[in-house]
């Protein structure tokens, strides 16, 4: 019997595969890439965010639950300070974002523009300035504590020097929330890189061409820096702006909140309503009412955005 004698002949259409074409197979590959991100930001963000809004519907520590409805945000508005520090923290939370962004972001700016200069030494000076904002924020806070030592600290060593009182620091109400935000100025080196990396982008001969034309140094700065240091200034005032609402570390560590609940910020008062009062619910509450906070301070410094942020693209008044 000869070769494929006997086999049924193979009958139907034939089918074939559509090749995928490189758009394709690049999208598929995109997808696989950005899988794990996708997976990690379902369980560990959204997951989370939608159990915490689940929450904050009861009056639960996670063991006993009851449905409460919207009992748990009524009494966080209440101005009963006996059931709520709502109002108080938050108070304390402005007051610190309100002073210790413009003084953060004016001392970094100033910094930048002087190390923008030729001096000898330039990068030691850059390493010296940008180091305190990358050390850990529970050691900075020991070092702070005992900067502002009423007997023994630092500063008040400073301020004999000339003749002056000591000041409490941490240890008056009045004093207190100055004293975090002067702590704050510490980390303006974080501020001072971006700020240097966004002078040293600004095309030289935009200062030679003002300055042939007899402009000065201020009229340089104010007419050519500041315009085109905008965009730089908006990205820091978002990203300060949020981080500042999140102050944590440095009052966990050195105040509690003390004295007298002055320097209570909003995350160290949701922090010690969920893992030590274990008030989950009314700690969600807060959570998201902080979150509607920040999403819309954020969204007015987006919408301020259009008077004052330059950028090289616009034609007319209009960004091409």
């Amino acid at each position: 019997m000869g070769p494929g004698i006997g086999r049924p002949a193979r009958t139907g259409p034939v089918v074939l595969r559509p090749r995928l074409t490189q758009a394709q197979r690049e999208e598929l590959w995109g997808w696989a890439l950005v899988s794990l991100w996708v997976v990690g930001f379902l369980i560990f963000t959204l997951g989370p965010m939608a159990v915490s809004l689940g929450l904050s519907f009861f009056d639960t520590d996670l063991l006993r639950s009851r449905f409460v409805g919207l009992s748990n945000y009524t009494t966080l508005f209440s101005f009963d300070e006996t059931r709520s520090l709502f109002w108080k923290a938050l108070y304390n939370t402005a007051y610190y974002v309100i002073f210790s962004i413009p003084l953060g972001m004016s001392l970094g700016f100033f910094i930048a523009v002087l190390l923008n200069q030729n001096v000898r030494g330039q990068t030691a000076y850059r390493i010296i300035y940008y180091l305190p904002s990358v050390l850990p924020a529970v050691a900075v806070s020991l070092l702070w504590l005992w900067l502002f030592d009423v007997r023994f600290g630092i500063l008040n060593w400073v301020l004999s020097l000339f003749g002056l009182p000591g000041l409490p620091w941490l240890y008056d109400t009045r004093t207190a929330k100055p004293a975090l935000i002067l702590m704050s100025l510490w980390g303006s080196g974080g501020n001072m890189l971006i700020f240097l990396a966004g002078l040293q982008g600004i095309p030289t001969q935009l200062y030679e061409a003002a300055t042939i034309d007899g402009a000065g140094a201020w009229r340089r700065f104010t007419h050519i820096t500041l315009p085109m240091m905008s965009p730089t200034l908006f990205f820091v005032l978002v990203t300060d702006t949020i981080y500042a609402f999140q102050v944590f570390a440095t009052t966990y560590v050195m105040t509690q909140g003390g004295p007298a609940n002055s320097t209570l910020m909003y995350v160290l008062y949701l922090y010690t309503l969920a893992f030590r009062q274990f008030k989950m619910g009314y700690a969600s509450a807060l959570a998201w009412v902080f979150f509607v906070i920040i999403m819309g301070v954020t969204v007015l410094i987006f919408r301020s955005s259009d008077a004052w942020v330059y950028y090289e693209t616009e034609i007319g008044g209009r960004r091409a």
